[in-house]
């Protein structure tokens, strides 16, 4: 059981952060924001991966005059992502964003800051300062000889006291470095010492391989502690792999429910499949399921049919054959070439099965 952070709770559009609420999955857009078609789409393909809340990036004034109509055309919270320009934040805000991610600090003079919070207190929305190990002032890297956890520290406590001069506390925090080391040493740091909902993340992780394990790693540790209300997996990738890694982080610790749930054994010599063919073959065919389901490919005899029936819909292979279990039991023996076929059929069975069940359910 772990056992969560105290901390504030802040809303994003209808989501809600910190407190008791379920810790959320974040992702970024990599389109153009100006080309709203592209934008939108790609947001639509983060939603339908499970995404919680995107965010866009603001460069210029023509990007921040697209986020209504990118904001009307989705369902999930929107956050601008805004540098240095003050007037960006302000014209975003007019657009009806749920959230900015704004360094107070960074945007010019206090008066500019306490222009930004007098436009977003009027619906309370919440600023993201966002704390970068890469971009730490010139003082602090000079003071601890570079980057360093105790720098990206005192960097957030600097953001957060100007919001708290502006008597604005609807802020999350975020201490993001490319090393997981440091950046678990900060957040461990901060959480000591403000209630402020964290966000989580490992920044420039790197591509889908090594980026996840940067990722898995970082976040995980943190949010084995009971550290952290929302998180993002930067990936050099497609952003719904990010959102599918992020989910898989929460999942794999409890704190997320429902979605796909796939197990496969790591094969070895005593399988009689090329099991790492199949396992790839069935993850590719049920990768965009958003269903809640445990689907399990295994390879042998020894540990194979014990996982597949602890499966809602599993396979344990057999030499050239595969046996494939349905609610813990053996419903079909099919060739090895047709098992992803025969998963494919199960499985869409098994959804249909459980939906026809719940509709008397949801109808009374």
């Amino acid at each position: 059981m772990i056992n969560r952070r105290t901390s504030r709770q802040i809303e994003l559009g209808t989501v809600k952060i910190g407190g008791d609420a379920p810790i959320t999955v974040q992702s970024m857009t990599k389109t153009d924001t100006r080309d709203v078609q592209a934008t939108v789409l790609q947001i639509w393909s983060l939603e339908a991966a499970g995404c919680d809340i995107v965010r866009c990036a603001v460069p210029v004034r023509e990007a921040a005059e697209k986020l209504g109509e990118i904001k009307r055309q989705i369902r999930i919270p929107l956050v601008a992502d805004i540098h240095f320009n003050y007037k960006l934040a302000l014209i975003a805000l007019a657009q009806g964003v749920d959230g900015l991610r704004l360094n107070p600090g960074n945007i010019g003079g206090q008066r500019f800051v306490e222009d930004v919070v007098a436009s977003a207190r009027e619906r309370r929305i919440p600023i993201r300062i966002g704390v970068n190990a890469g971009s730490l002032e010139k003082d602090l890297l000079e003071k601890h000889g570079g980057p360093s956890a105790e720098g990206m520290v005192e960097s957030a406590l600097r953001h957060i006291r100007i919001l708290e001069d502006c008597n604005y506390p609807e802020m999350k925090i975020s201490l993001k470095a490319s090393d997981p080391r440091m950046m678990i040493e900060a957040y461990r740091m901060l959480a000591a010492q403000v209630d402020y909902p964290l966000h989580l993340g490992v920044t420039e992780a790197g591509t889908p391989g090594v980026g996840t394990i940067k990722s898995a790693v970082g976040l995980g540790a943190l949010l084995s502690e009971g550290i952290g209300d929302t998180i993002r997996v930067s990936l050099s990738a497609d952003p719904v792999e990010e959102v599918r890694v992020g989910i898989d982080i929460l999942k794999s610790l409890g704190l997320r429910k429902g979605g796909l749930t796939f197990v496969a054994c790591p094969s070895c010599g005593r399988a009689d499949v090329d099991l790492v063919k199949l396992a790839k073959e069935v993850e590719d065919e049920f990768r965009g399921l958003n269903e809640e389901i445990h689907i399990a490919v295994m390879g042998c005899e020894v540990n194979g049919p014990g996982e597949a029936r602890a499966a809602d819909i599993g396979v344990a292979g057999g030499r050239g054959i595969g046996l494939i279990f349905k609610n813990g039991a053996v419903i079909r023996k099919v060739p090895e070439s047709e098992i992803v076929a025969a998963m494919r059929e199960e499985v869409a069975r098994f959804l249909e099965e459980r939906r026809a069940k719940a509709a008397p359910e949801t109808a009374g």
